[in-house]
């Protein structure tokens, strides 16, 4: 008889969906922190989007200004072995008080008439910095705070703060940028990462377990290659997350301005209701999730949930009609839930504690595809156009998934 056979059944409903977040201090202050931090992601993605399409009008040098922010993340490996490493609070601190510092000065360069293209493209790269140790440690840490049992509802509420944040932000980007400007719009993101920042200065006392040996950081990250490339299940779920951040997030993260304007013929508040559609979505989808608690079944709505997300964006290509789009956006990202929730949850499962940090580092190296990805879909993009491009890379996307689950079986099996 297996664990998960000798295990209590759970019901399902409210009480499960929020299990981590009662009764845990600790927990609820990271959480809470994810919030506000995730708002100031979200609403500084659209602003900053935005005033890169605006100042250019050229798909090629927004995607650019993505990839550049978004470049960053390739550094995840190093981020996870300094997660491995260190203090995962005091990482958290440093990297958000980074992103604060960073934003606020960008929000007065704009505020001030002195941002061109190229700035706002170096104040991009300053504020991505921040997001690959925040991701690694935010991860890592929710684990070390609610215990294996409750990782898959943690994992889920954080989805849910990504995605409440995700409904909010942009919504408010938009109305800011309609009614009052982009720099006060990001005014609005600064004061979201401080307070994410202040939230984090009580969990100081969270103690550090530290490594009874320290190794070097390199070593760490030699070592723990190894062993990661030696398990089957961890690259299969990396596989999937290599593939999703070719092909679709880099859609989401560079072309949405360029949806909005020429497809639907949307201003930036459409946008904002764009995105908040998505967001929408993503957070019934996170609901839904976190309400199982503990299930079965984990891979095989990872990996099938994911081609749905594809197909559905194949989908969004072929539409002109901005409300079809909302509603197809919002039921994409109910799917997409299966794929951001469950993409941090396998891989914490079928891996030892030590490597935590260096696992969830190379999810980072993964999602760090996004830029690669924003300029290759950029320079078609600026040729075919982005519905086009849109469409035949969710295509690959349901293939690309669908192959590694013929080549990697067991990852539908992880319970």
């Amino acid at each position: 008889m297996t664990e998960a056979d000798t295990r209590p059944t759970q019901r399902i409903g409210f009480g499960t969906a929020v299990s981590s977040l009662r009764g845990n201090r600790d927990f609820q202050l990271l959480w809470t922190s994810n919030l506000f931090f995730f708002g100031g992601v979200w609403t500084q993605t659209l602003v900053l989007g935005w005033m890169a399409f605006e100042m250019t009008g050229s798909e090629f040098l927004v995607a650019l200004f993505t990839a550049v922010r978004l470049a960053p993340l390739l550094l995840g490996p190093i981020a996870g072995a300094l997660t491995d490493r260190f203090d995962k609070v005091r990482l958290l601190l440093l990297a958000c008080g980074w992103a604060t510092v960073s934003i606020a000065v960008v929000s007065f360069l704009a505020s001030a008439g002195l941002l061109s293209y190229w700035v706002l493209v170096a104040g991009g790269l300053a504020i991505g910095l921040a997001q690959s140790p925040s991701q690694t440690a935010r991860a890592s840490l929710a684990l070390e705070l609610v215990g294996p049992a409750n990782l898959s509802n943690a994992n889920a509420l954080n989805s849910l703060a990504m995605n409440m944040t995700q409904v909010v932000g942009p919504a408010i980007g938009g109305a800011m940028i309609a009614g009052l400007g982009a720099p006060a719009a990001l005014w609005v993101s600064t004061a979201w990462y401080a307070i994410s920042f202040a939230l984090l200065v009580p969990l100081r006392r969270v103690p550090h377990v530290a490594h009874a040996e320290p190794e070097p950081v390199l070593r760490m990250l030699v070592n723990g290659f190894r062993v990661i490339a030696r398990n089957r299940l961890a690259v299969g779920v990396l596989m999937v997350t290599v593939v999703a951040n070719t092909f679709l997030w880099p859609i989401y993260q560079s072309f949405m301005p360029v949806f909005a304007d020429q497809r639907f013929g949307l201003d930036a508040d459409g946008l904002g209701v764009m995105l908040s559609c998505a967001g929408i979505g993503g957070l019934v989808g996170s609901v839904v999730i976190a309400s199982l608690g503990d299930f079965r079944n984990k891979g095989a709505l990872f990996v099938f949930g994911t081609m749905v997300w594809g197909a559905l964006w194949a989908v969004f290509a072929l539409l002109t009609s901005a409300p079809a789009g909302f509603v197809v956006l919002a039921v994409a990202g109910f799917a997409s839930a299966a794929f951001g929730v469950l993409q941090t949850t396998l891989l914490l499962i079928v891996t030892d504690k030590p490597l935590h940090g260096r696992v969830l580092g190379l999810q980072e190296l993964a999602i760090g595809m996004i830029p690669i990805g924003s300029l290759l879909l950029g320079v078609f993009a600026q040729t075919f156009g982005v519905a086009p491009v849109t469409f035949w890379a969710a295509v690959l996307l349901v293939l690309s998934v669908g192959t590694v689950a013929l080549r990697v079986p067991a990852a539908l099996r992880i319970r």
